[in-house]
């Protein structure tokens, strides 16, 4: 069960009126963003059901719109199911260029609020508004107002919740789906918590909700009010300990502004498992295009290159190399995954086994690649260091003139010759 299926709407002791005076923290959540967002660019989708992610047979769903949930359709659900429960809802696969711009958006609005934002994810953040009560007013009337910022300025709708703690805000957003606000009062919080199923405390999983239910254990309440004895018996040291803490309201995390990207990367899992050569290598190239411009998005550089496979049996390995300096250049981040898989020697990488290459021969037919860069840094404070030969304008100035084609026109208007539909591919 999904944390948003755990919990309970339509609670008419908490809504948007309560007393928020010991409630400073927020948590804002955007209403089925990635299917929030296609609509706005294209408003015949309005009112249909929009589901967005992969298209292909092993396609997952990234993100439906409520009329698409209508039907079942869920987020991390298989493509193919959706399709089965919702056969007449719109498939879009995703576009994270457009997703990323609004969520950059987004996050503007909220710290024009205030600087104490920690985004989650590109849908979701929490915020400490202590220190903005003064100029804005109290926290209920805060959210309101990047409720509003939030619809008229890009056109989406976000839910709300107003906590005395991150994680009693984030149940209360959840609450207050589609499109509304939740005030949690501090006197109150007990009141909102114990009722609700086990499945609603952080770290509470599948596995670890069947071993509550042998103990007897259903709502948080029970929880609150079990020996931490038999939570420990049941759970271990550290989580009983931990959801004992959560489920008598206690969170001491405070809202950290800054959450630094350790890596940025991208993958792709084929329609059908694949072992051309030739696949693979414009599946790595796409993917340190991807990667490079969404490094250069971020304005960060980084000096370790990785690249993930994963097999037809679902054998996965990763490799990775550290380049004498930090790259945000697609062409050196292709090179690197380029020389790391052939080192593999999966099935017929490039061919032949190299001399020196991975000795475990893996073998087989690959279902998953993927490319990602690590050990990042801002490119602002990392200077460039020109290598031996490397002419005046190089890759890093044509990939950059490509950004500012692909910002204006779409990423697709210009792309490595290798990555074009040739007319005998249909």
């Amino acid at each position: 069960m999904g944390r948003s299926q755990a919990v309970p709407r339509g609670d008419s002791r908490f809504g948007p009126e309560g007393d928020d005076s010991g409630s400073p923290i927020l948590h804002v959540d955007m209403d089925a963003f990635y299917a929030s967002v296609e609509v706005h660019r294209d408003p015949s989708l309005k009112g249909r059901p929009v589901v967005v992610g992969g298209v292909g047979p092993r396609g997952v769903v990234s993100s439906a719109s409520y009329e698409a949930r209508e039907f079942g359709v869920r987020s991390a659900m298989p493509t193919a199911r959706a399709r089965a429960l919702c056969p007449a809802a719109v498939f879009i696969p995703p576009d994270f260029t457009a997703y990323t711009a609004a969520s950059r958006a987004v996050m503007g609005i909220f710290r024009d609020v205030t600087p104490l934002v920690e985004p989650l994810s590109l849908d979701e953040a929490f915020l400490d508004v202590a220190g903005a009560r003064r100029l804005l007013g109290p926290p209920a009337a805060i959210a309101r107002l990047i409720r509003s910022r939030v619809q008229d300025e890009l056109g989406l709708t976000c839910s709300v919740g107003v906590a005395p703690t991150k994680f009693v805000a984030k149940l209360g957003s959840t609450r207050a789906k589609p499109d509304g606000l939740l005030v949690v009062p501090a006197d109150q919080v007990l009141e909102f918590l114990h009722p609700l199923p086990v499945a609603a405390l952080w770290g509470v999983g599948e596995k670890a909700a069947e071993t509550l239910g042998r103990l007897g254990l259903r709502t948080v309440g029970d929880v609150a009010r079990a020996p931490v004895g038999m939570l420990r018996s049941g759970l271990g040291e550290a989580a009983s300990t931990h959801l004992h803490e959560l489920s008598w309201g206690r969170d001491p995390r405070r809202v950290t502004p800054e959450l630094v990207d350790k890596s940025i990367g991208a993958e792709v899992t084929f329609d059908t498992d694949v072992a051309d050569p030739a696949v693979i290598r414009r599946a790595l190239l796409s993917l340190s295009e991807k990667t490079g411009a969404r490094l250069r998005r971020s304005g960060q550089v980084g000096r370790t290159v990785s690249i993930k496979v994963r097999m037809a049996d679902f054998r996965t390995v990763s490799r990775s190399r550290t380049l004498p300096g930090p790259t945000d250049v697609a062409r050196e981040i292709f090179d690197t995954a380029w020389a790391l898989w052939e080192a593999l020697g999966v099935g017929g990488a490039a061919g032949t086994r190299r001399a020196g290459a991975d000795q475990q021969g893996l073998g087989g037919r690959i279902r998953l690649v993927g490319v990602r860069v690590e050990g990042l840094t801002q490119a602002g404070a990392t200077p460039h260091q020109p290598a031996l030969g490397e002419p005046e304008h190089g890759w890093r100035d044509a990939e950059a003139a490509v950004d500012a084609a692909a910002a204006k026109f779409g990423r697709a208007v210009v792309r490595p010759a290798s990555l074009l539909r040739r007319a005998d591919d249909g």
